[in-house]
């Protein structure tokens, strides 16, 4: 887990973020698209609250407002839904993220701040 958590480090370094650490007992929202391999993987993070990260986590294209399009998943069965978005977890709020085959952008959003 130290492993983990200093990859989580060097990213935030990396696109300068502060680091905000995502326990493994706290609740991440994911598509099941996400387990199903789809990509690109999106991601965002609003101000944790009730129990959950704070962490929205999709595959494909839009994010979908549907009620259950995200379904609420402890951070430490990530490893077995998509570990390649652990390392980008340690993220800050008000952060994105898209991987891709070969592809990672980063960059801050600030509205996802003033919706939380």
């Amino acid at each position: 887990m130290n492993a983990l958590m200093d990859r989580q480090r060097q990213i935030c370094q990396k696109y300068k973020s502060e680091f905000m650490a995502a326990p493994l007992d706290l609740k991440v929202g994911i598509s099941r698209s996400v387990r199903d391999g789809v990509l690109p993987i999106h991601g965002l993070r609003i101000r944790p609250a009730h129990g959950t990260t704070g962490w929205f986590v999709w595959a494909g294209g839009e994010m979908l407002q549907a009620p259950d399009f995200f379904v609420p998943l402890h951070v430490e069965h990530l490893q077995e839904w998509c570990p390649i978005i652990i390392p980008f977890l340690g993220l800050a709020p008000g952060w994105r993220f898209l991987i891709a085959d070969g592809h990672e952008d980063v960059w801050f959003d600030g509205e996802l701040l003033s919706e939380s």
